[in-house]
């Protein structure tokens, strides 16, 4: 055979040249593999990484055993990497790119070398490993990976689970053409009877109207909206609580009333995820009061609000449900409730946005009373209320990761036509419900409940996420009460304010584990006929099934699992915790096989991370002498965009996230040297992700959240990906129907690029789903900036359109006039890093079809 063995010219210099490049990659891999194995990692890196540095060497000195050292490392790297990965596709990539790229260049080279192959030959062997590296490419493309079919997805029953919540609201027993409340009903399905959108049809899906609010932020963005429509209007509000109202056929607007909220009162997020519709009940109306003038109503409300402290009853003598005048204008007959970012309820005039001025002080309340001290931010609503048996009742968020002791979380029923204070139920106190007085002030520090509750009127309860107690990471300091209270499913008696059931869903939570999404009411099918029942989603992944009456297991129950022990505060740490038996979204514990990249030089970073951490599986305990891996994070599971509920077919729809957390305790003195302080405190709000250098002040630790495991280098996650995935489940059963990842990476890349790419590789989401009669799931809530309407029997994506913000919002439907709309608020993230905007849009069919 004929060889080459001149070692000059241009392939000479060519040849140096790839030696420094793989010598300079092999000491890089080298050096962290030591390390990684050190730490009792793979050693491949370490092995890999010097026989690079070698094969280097050689080849910058022209010798063909550099490229036989090349080609031993290359096949070793191929056999390593199908032991680690098996037919996972995304493992393969960060362990053979780079490999593959410069086995081609080696290959290229060959021929320059010393006793080299031929140009023919090392040419072939370099377009064999290119063609590779092609098709490797190309098999990131193909549609389906991760999807899983497992069972058919039940057909349309004669006999619906959906639920007897009362009918007392147009929330109960919506119109089948309109969408009442946050979750379409008072019950929550999220489930349209609308059925002229089908899977035959979707595809001609236009743009129908669009409308932009003029509400746009450039700072801690992401509305979070689900619009209601009741009758020919939809209602809405904005990041800073502008209601509005617009035609629903049309998108004009009717109206907006702006509230007037400042900056400096957005928490977290600038989030308002919905408004409540109410109709004042006949027997609240007075025929005999129409003589009562607005300014004698003031004047009543003045002397309401003159009483002392929080109660604003005007003593046992005083009607406990005051009648509103029947005037012929029936103004405020139908009204909008809406909470606001600093810590108020408004009530306006559905028809005309007016405010209520039979309601608080000239139609608004404020939360805040008996709370003590409230930095702006630290109290803000940003969920719709909820009415039950004319009560409104609302939490409030308290701003995460500030101090042990911020203002309560305490949850107060307002009489719905006159905002009296009905009830105070704070879980610092759970035994009491009467509103304090004077400058008595509710447990600072309490759990509160920043997401949507859910109603029911024929029993009169509502049902409560709570929250965890205030410093999510720190236990020490919490009461038994709150140790019993928080982070737990409590289901309170509208007329009493006081608990009937609770059920814990984390214990002494430590993990910011809340249940962030809003229960579900439906029937449950049991063996002995059908149970008013409540599914309740949580961030860990557990989906559990109440007899939402008694708090009674259903599904197959729970139990309670030996979890990790140990961590900073070792007595705290609870032996065991619950574990759904009905269902769970969580997937299996991750290991170092799973770290991730785009490059072996990230994936090899992540590796170092995952063995320096403490990660002894799920609930593993927050440590101070190093970080620790938490997974699910704070995120989900499944978060404020909670289920839908086919009740015709008995189909939970459940998309979810699965990223872990990295978290790290700081101590006290670290965090003042580092300058972490209490917002209030802070010269500016820097922003940033929650629990992202949050001070936790009156603790011993500050707390640094790295949301989702990102390298800091790249943005890119450690976890291989999918990062998002959507999933149908029986609800008779709790098995799996399917289950596929959700998002594409077009909007996603490292250093934040955009990559345009078309890959279902799942993607982090916010927001949830809504499902129709025509046998379609509309969501968005993914990072790609993408609206898509999913089959449900299969789980496939049919139809999918651009947003030009991102869609971290639960989208709604409705018809109007004939024709079915599909509504999304499109304001982005600034959590998801998605685009800011202010857009409503709503699709449908073109006029004419499908009518």
């Amino acid at each position: 055979m004929a060889t080459t063995t001149s070692s000059g010219g241009a392939g000479s210099v060519f040849a140096k040249l790839v030696g420094i490049i793989v010598a300079l990659v092999g000491l890089a891999l080298g050096a962290g593999g030591a390390y990684l194995a050190t730490l009792g990692g793979s050693w491949y890196y370490l092995v890999a990484g010097v026989l690079m540095l070698i094969s280097g060497i050689q080849l910058f000195r022209g010798r063909v055993s550099g490229a036989v050292i090349y080609g031993v490392v290359f096949v070793g790297t191929f056999l390593w990497a199908a032991w680690e990965s098996g037919l996972n596709y995304w493992r393969w990539i960060p362990r053979l790119d780079v490999v593959l790229i410069l086995a081609i260049l080696v290959a290229l080279v060959t021929p320059a070398l010393k006793d080299g192959p031929t140009r023919k030959t090392g040419f072939s062997l370099a377009g064999v490993l290119f063609l590779g590296l092609i098709v490797a490419g190309a098999l990131a493309f193909v549609p389906g990976r991760g999807y899983q079919h497992l069972e058919d997805v039940p057909a349309v029953a004669d006999e619906s689970l959906s639920t007897d919540v009362g009918d007392a609201q147009p929330a109960d027993v919506p119109a089948d053409g309109d969408w009442a409340a946050y979750g379409r009903d008072s019950a929550a399905t999220r489930y349209s009877p609308a059925d002229q959108i089908t899977p035959d049809n979707v595809g001609d899906l236009e743009v129908a109207w669009q409308y932009r609010t003029g509400d746009i932020l450039d700072h801690r963005w992401g509305a979070e909206t689900t619009p209601l429509k009741v009758g020919d209007d939809v209602f809405l509000c904005t990041s800073r609580n502008i209601l509005i109202s617009l035609n629903a056929a049309t998108g004009e607007e009717n109206w907006r009333y702006d509230p007037v909220v400042s900056e400096d009162a957005i928490p977290y997020t600038a989030a308002c995820r919905g408004v409540t519709y109410y109709e004042v009940p006949e027997d609240r109306l007075d025929p005999s009061a129409e003589s009562a003038t607005a300014d004698e109503q003031g004047e009543q409300t003045a002397a309401t609000d003159t009483q002392e402290g929080d109660d604003g009853t005007a003593g046992d003598d005083t009607p406990q449900q005051p009648a509103v005048a029947a005037n012929e204008a029936q103004t405020c007959r139908a009204r909008i409730i809406s909470g606001t970012l600093d810590g108020r309820i408004i009530e306006v005039d559905a028809a005309t946005g007016e405010p209520c001025t039979d309601f608080g002080d000239n139609g608004q309340v404020d939360i805040k009373r008996n709370m003590g001290e409230t930095p702006p931010g630290y109290v803000s609503i940003n969920s719709a209320p909820v009415v039950v048996r004319d009560i409104v009742v609302t939490g409030h968020q308290v701003l995460d990761g500030q101090r042990r002791y911020p203002p309560s979380g305490v949850i107060k029923g307002f009489d719905a036509v006159t905002g009296e204070l009905q009830w105070a139920w704070d879980a610092g106190r759970p035994d009491q419900s009467e509103p304090l007085t004077g400058d008595e002030t509710y447990v600072r520090g309490s759990p509160n409940m920043w997401t949507t509750a859910a109603g029911d009127s024929k029993l009169g309860l509502v049902y409560l996420p709570m929250a965890n107690s205030a410093a999510d990471y720190w236990s020490s300091s919490r009461t038994p009460e709150e140790n019993e209270w928080a982070s737990s499913m409590v289901a309170l008696d509208v007329e009493t304010g006081l608990p009937k059931w609770h059920f814990q869903t984390a214990h002494k939570d430590v993990w910011d584990y809340d249940p962030g999404s809003q229960p579900t009411l439906i029937d449950f099918p049991t063996g002995n006929g059908k149970v008013p029942a409540l599914v309740m989603p949580t961030k860990q992944g557990d989906i559990y099934v109440f007899n939402r009456e008694t708090g009674e297991l259903l599904g197959g129950g729970a139990e309670e699992r030996p979890v990790p022990q140990g961590g900073a505060e070792p007595e705290q740490r609870s032996e065991t915790q619950p574990f759904s038996l009905y269902a769970t979204l969580r997937q299996p514990d991750i290991d170092e096989k799973d770290m991730w990249g785009m490059t072996p030089f990230d994936q090899l970073f992540c590796r170092i991370q995952y063995r320096q951490a403490s990660w002894k599986g799920m609930y593993t305990p927050p440590t101070a002498e190093q970080p620790w891996i938490q997974y699910t994070g704070y995120n989900g599971g499944s978060d404020w965009g909670s289920v839908a509920i086919d009740p015709h077919r008995g189909v939970i729809i459940a998309n979810y996230n699965d990223m872990p957390n990295y978290n790290e305790l700081v101590p006290r003195d670290v965090a003042n040297k580092l300058g972490w302080v209490p917002r209030e405190e802070q010269k500016e709000d820097s922003g940033g992700a929650e629990g992202a250098g949050d001070p936790q002040a009156n603790t011993p630790y500050a707390i640094n959240v790295n949301a989702g495991w990102r390298v800091p280098y790249t943005g890119m996650l450690c976890k291989q990906p999918p990062y998002g995935h959507i999933r149908a489940i029986d609800l008779a059963s709790g098995d799996t129907l399917w289950d596929r990842p959700l998002g594409t990476a077009r909007a996603n890349g490292p250093w934040g690029i955009r990559s345009g790419l078309p890959i279902d590789i799942g993607t982090p989401n916010n927001g949830g789903s809504v499902v129709t009669a025509g046998g379609l799931i509309f969501i968005a809530a993914a990072t790609d900036d993408l609206i898509r309407a999913i089959d449900i029997e299969s789980g496939k994506t049919i139809w999918q359109a651009p947003l030009p913000a991102g869609g971290q919002a639960n989208p709604m439907v409705y018809e109007a006039n004939g024709r079915q709309y599909v509504v999304i608020v499109a304001t982005g993230h600034h959590f998801m890093e998605t685009p800011t905007g202010d857009y409503v849009i709503a699709y449908a069919l073109p006029e004419g079809e499908g009518s």
